[in-house]
């Protein structure tokens, strides 16, 4: 078997991010929103470097890269903004939306790149429906999962010149929202063919479910 080498010292970043995606995949998405206290615009944007971390305490990981000149996005800034007031009551700095096949269109239009005082909910279609809850950001209601989270620790990658890189939220999911068609009450059990989740790929591409297999692990 023959085998292209690439050294990753010899990389352009782009050449990177390509073969990471590419081979990474698929990738679940965390369609996420929070809320700037100081412009009081709600910010909705999907991020696919997110995995779960532990179930002793419910957490998540969320990693966003930062812009070319250093600075983080909205959505680390706003994150960023409610760990630094570290107030205990404030239950939810976030909601993070699993992505399912009716709101993959959405979702993909809220990626597009909007000054800081411009929300991406002007974006969505007039058939989805926004929830305000106490105390969270806007949510959009036709999502069968969300997660009201907020920040447990927070962590600043830098780069070899010490610039910084990517901010890596653990985040905390205090409120778990499942809808009733996706969700076997008696069993606790989340039905994952009716939620047919949307993962996502490299470039342009997504992923829809596909085949299941089960199988018992070892004794």
């Amino acid at each position: 078997m023959s085998h292209y080498h690439y050294s990753a010292d010899q990389l352009s970043q782009k050449q990177a991010y390509k073969f990471l995606t590419g081979a990474i995949a698929p990738r679940p998405i965390a369609w996420i929103s929070t809320h700037n206290l100081e412009t009081r615009v709600t910010n909705l944007a999907p991020f696919s470097f997110f995995t779960i971390l532990s179930s002793r305490i419910p957490l998540v990981m969320l990693s966003v890269n930062r812009r070319p000149d250093g600075t983080p996005k909205d959505t680390a800034r706003n994150l960023l903004a409610a760990q630094e007031t570290k107030n205990e009551t404030a239950r939810t700095a976030g909601v993070i939306h699993i992505v399912t096949p009716e709101l993959l269109s959405a979702m993909n239009q809220t990626a597009a790149s909007l000054s800081f005082t411009d929300s991406e909910l002007e974006l969505l279609p007039d058939e989805l429906q926004l929830l305000q809850e106490k105390d969270a950001p806007l949510a959009v209601e036709n999502a069968k999962i969300r997660f009201n989270v907020r920040p447990f620790q927070h962590q600043l990658l830098t780069d070899r010149s010490d610039l910084p890189m990517t901010d890596i939220f653990y985040l905390e999911v205090t409120d778990f929202y499942f809808d009733e068609t996706v969700f076997d009450a008696k069993r606790e059990y989340i039905l994952t063919e009716k939620l047919a989740p949307v993962a996502r790929l490299a470039g342009n591409d997504y992923s829809h479910l596909g085949l299941l297999e089960t199988l018992r692990r070892p004794d």
